[in-house]
């Protein structure tokens, strides 16, 4: 594909935040948005104001009989998918004692498990057309985790792995794949759309409830621009050679760059206890 051609991306989660800051920067490119909403009138609203540049359907990407009907309603009526954004989520705050398994399992469903299965889902189209980019929105708590934010960095982990070995799978059948890892982005993630665990344990209160306190201060306050994070997605897909990672803002470069000093850090310490424990 050349760069001044149309494409085609399939966004999931554009009601608000990253989802929607992206979707109207491919509209105002001249790009074609299939998005996602969960309520009739949104998608009703999209679509009387996008007719012929863009198209909304319903998705709860929890139900696995509404990703394949999506899927297929693409195929029929489109035939072709250049882009997958997979930006539906959630955040969730609690410690690990704190969250129930109600609680955990559902983060997963939607934060893993449902962009695992809308993904699943689109490959067999990918592999046909021997083409495609995968964007996957992470975070830089998919890199490294925060107290009181271990269910999330969690779920965002199982994302990362299952995504980078899914990126060497599909690299050989001409389709990409990039994981984005934003930091704060001033979006309703801090805000409408963080869930918290119900229990709170006063043990945690100088590390889990700090937190809580903080996401409740910043909500508003982040330094990322969605809009600017939208951009950069778009020239990412544009680019002859994406990466498989691409961190956003500069609280998450700093974030991913002291994982990366903590693990070498431990990998050097334990370099000779390592090599030590094999056969020989």
């Amino acid at each position: 594909m050349t760069h001044d051609q149309t494409r085609n991306w399939f966004i999931t989660g554009i009601s608000s935040g990253l989802g929607k800051a992206l979707a109207d920067t491919l509209l105002d490119h001249g790009d074609f948005v299939i998005g996602t909403f969960r309520q009739a009138d949104q998608v009703a609203d999209f679509n009387a104001a996008n007719e012929g540049r863009g198209f909304a359907l319903m998705l709860d990407i929890t139900r696995p009989e509404q990703i394949k009907q999506a899927v297929q309603t693409v195929i029929d009526r489109f035939g072709r998918l250049d882009v997958l954004v997979n930006n539906a989520g959630y955040g969730f705050a609690g410690a690990i004692e704190e969250a129930s398994e109600v609680e955990i399992r559902a983060v997963f469903e939607a934060n893993f498990f449902g962009t695992v299965a809308l993904t699943q889902a689109f490959l067999p189209l990918f592999r046909q057309q021997k083409s495609g980019h995968i964007v996957q929105i992470s975070s830089q708590a998919g890199v490294k985790a925060t107290p009181g934010f271990g269910v999330y960095n969690a779920s965002k982990f199982a994302l990362e792995g299952a995504s980078e070995a899914l990126a060497a799978e599909i690299a050989p059948l001409g389709i990409r794949l990039t994981i984005v890892e934003p930091g704060p982005f001033r979006t309703n993630f801090a805000g409408g759309s963080f869930r918290q665990a119900t229990i709170q344990i006063d043990d945690y209160a100088a590390t889990a409830g700090t937190f809580r306190s903080r996401m409740g201060q910043i909500n508003g306050q982040q330094e990322g621009d969605p809009a600017k994070a939208a951009e950069a997605i778009r020239q990412l897909v544009q680019s002859e050679n994406p990466p498989l990672r691409m961190p956003l803002g500069t609280i998450a470069l700093a974030s991913i760059t002291a994982k990366i000093a903590s693990l070498q850090q431990d990998v050097d310490a334990g370099r000779e206890v390592a090599s030590r424990a094999i056969f020989g």
